[in-house]
């Protein structure tokens, strides 16, 4: 069943540019000079229930916006937006029945309030039953130890401690969406390891689906078999994470070996010896790791080897700094 589907969707905003100086001061009482920046561009999502899903781009992709339109924050521009069947912005209260949402670090909690009282307000926002709210708060508390810090006013907490709750508080009624907007930015590891396996949880055992922002590549790797790439505001690619670093990067066969190598078989890619090692780049749909070594140790002595995998972010970098569409251009000229 699809959620959340967007068409042609488009967020343009009006930037006003203000002259230099005093002169530029003046001019604008008679005239100002606008800038459209473009945030959203020509987008096209489709998002099923159950679905989890990576949504990354370098700073300023628009990514956020995305969120803040799914969310009936902002307006769109131009373009057909729908989450649960509804427009979220034409239908923001029942919208937001359904939905969580964790910004970064913006707060959904009462600053000056226990923890607990904090919870018990949301309880009432979102209509919770007595019975469901006393089963969450325990379930959640088995991962993300909320006792230890339940009775504190929110402004005490550490940031790790503050997004756990923000966390919990995203999922307490059960909605069908949660947003997450760099959840984990500026935790430590432990924290960032125990707030992913509540995600997961929610998502694998009560079919919340789940739409992630951030540029945590552990986010990516450990919650995301799906992503979606945004370049300038326009969707540069859709699909599986693993396809995405098998189109940018090669696995290698990593080679303990006082011989040169010299191999010549379809999908062996390049042959490299940086470090005293021998290192041969393949594509592993033409030929297996099994394969290659079998025709390596055919002709060559071999003290030990590994396969190295390729780099989830040195992929991703990659992608920022380059551009998805730039790489197939260059692929499809080379080819």
């Amino acid at each position: 069943m699809t959620l959340i589907e967007a068409e042609n969707l488009d967020k343009t905003f009006r930037i006003y540019n203000q002259g230099e100086g005093l002169r530029g001061y003046l001019k604008s009482f008679v005239s100002r000079d606008y800038e459209e920046i473009h945030a959203v561009e020509d987008l096209d999502l489709e998002i099923s229930e159950g679905e989890m899903i990576g949504y990354i781009g370098a700073n300023g992709a628009g990514k956020s916006t995305t969120v803040k339109m799914l969310t009936g924050i902002l307006e769109p521009s131009s373009g057909l937006i729908e989450v649960d069947g509804r427009n979220p912005h034409e239908n923001r209260k029942k919208n937001a029945m359904n939905i969580g949402v964790v910004f970064g670090q913006k707060t959904q909690l009462w600053w000056d309030l226990p923890v607990k009282e904090s919870f018990r307000l949301l309880k009432e926002i979102y209509e919770v039953s007595d019975e469901a709210y006393d089963e969450r708060i325990e379930e959640f508390d088995e991962v993300l130890q909320l006792s230890d810090f339940w009775d504190q006013p929110v402004r005490k907490l550490s940031l790790g401690q503050k997004m756990r709750c923000e966390l919990a508080a995203a999922f307490l009624h059960h909605p069908k969406i949660v947003y997450l907007d760099e959840p984990t930015i500026g935790l430590d590891v432990a924290v960032k390891e125990r707030i992913r396996d509540f995600i997961r949880k929610m998502n694998e055992e009560k079919s919340i689906t789940v739409m992630l922002t951030t540029h945590d590549i552990g986010d990516i790797e450990d919650l995301c078999d799906r992503i979606v790439v945004l370049d300038g505001g326009k969707k540069i690619y859709d699909g599986q994470l693993d396809d995405l670093v098998d189109r940018f990067s090669s696995r290698r066969l990593v080679l303990e070996t006082d011989d040169w190598i010299e191999i010549e078989a379809d999908g062996v890619k390049d042959i490299q010896k940086p470090n005293g090692q021998v290192e041969i780049v393949f594509d592993r749909d033409i030929i297996s790791a099994a394969d290659l070594m079998r025709e390596v140790l055919e002709k060559y002595d071999v003290s030990d080897f590994q396969i190295k995998e390729p780099d989830i972010e040195a992929v991703v970098k990659k992608i920022y700094n380059e551009g998805l569409a730039d790489r197939s251009s260059q692929e499809a000229d080379a080819s």
